[in-house]
């Protein structure tokens, strides 16, 4: 048999199908036990001179490497990502740095989505579709409530980024729908993060390292988790309705 033939099995399409997310998992493994403590405010203090004077001399390659490296960071869910915001803000201020922030982090998610559902995302969305009962019922719910859920994931701060990346590509939901929930829907956290970054000059200067838990001061939190109920409410008020069980 050829090596066209073999790639032609079923078998073999299925494995290909499946190799980029399992690249993926295994580079995102490797990541959290390599570079756990490689992408650290403490090694952006002890590079923050170097990195302002690159800035000065080669702002758009600055832009360039920064946004390939937030896109990496997301795409194989590696650690680092609250440090990559919070740098997008120290290096281009809070309106240029939260837009490379969203940016960089929606490139990430897109492709980490398209590669889980060209992968298990496609046969499980097809049982889904195939199937009844509880399970149909409950992927009409999502496509009926698709935009809200997505907002949701994107809002909910205990929902992990890369949970919110995988889980809408394994059940089926549009990439459209994906893309633009996730750039709008990150943006508040995104600010909030570029937002620390700003005064981070004068927090190293201090010997201080920033202070993340603002993004659980009552001020920060609430209108996130107000945008959380208005993402909610349709589901809600179909609930009330005594609509489809979702």
């Amino acid at each position: 048999m050829t090596e066209t033939q073999i790639m032609k099995t079923p078998r073999a399409r299925r494995l290909l199908r499946h190799a980029p997310l399992a690249v993926v998992l295994m580079v995102a493994a490797l990541g959290a036990v390599m570079l756990g403590d490689a992408l650290s405010f403490d090694t952006l203090r002890d590079n923050r001179a170097a990195l302002l004077a690159f800035r000065d001399a080669n702002f758009a390659g600055l832009v360039l490497i920064f946004v390939g490296t937030y896109v990496g960071i997301v795409a194989f869910s590696l650690p680092g990502a609250a440090v990559a915001s919070v740098t997008g803000g120290f290096l281009f201020g809070l309106a240029l740095g939260t837009v490379f922030n969203v940016l960089s982090a929606t490139i990430g998610a897109a492709a980490i989505f398209l590669v889980a559902r060209w992968g298990p995302g496609r046969a499980l969305s097809a049982r889904m579709d195939a199937s009844e009962g509880r399970l149909q019922r409950l992927r009409e719910g999502l496509r009926e409530h698709e935009i809200s859920m997505l907002f949701l994931l994107r809002l909910v701060p205990a929902v992990p980024f890369f949970v919110a990346n995988l889980l809408p590509a394994l059940v089926g939901v549009r990439f459209w729908n994906f893309l633009w929930t996730t750039a709008l829907g990150i943006v508040p956290g995104a600010i909030v993060f570029t937002w620390i970054g700003v005064g981070l000059g004068e927090v190293f200067a201090r010997g201080e390292s920033p202070d993340l838990s603002l993004v659980r001061e009552p001020y920060i939190l609430g209108p996130i988790l107000g945008l959380c109920a208005l993402a909610a409410l349709p589901i809600l008020v179909k609930l009330l309705r005594g609509g489809k069980e979702v």
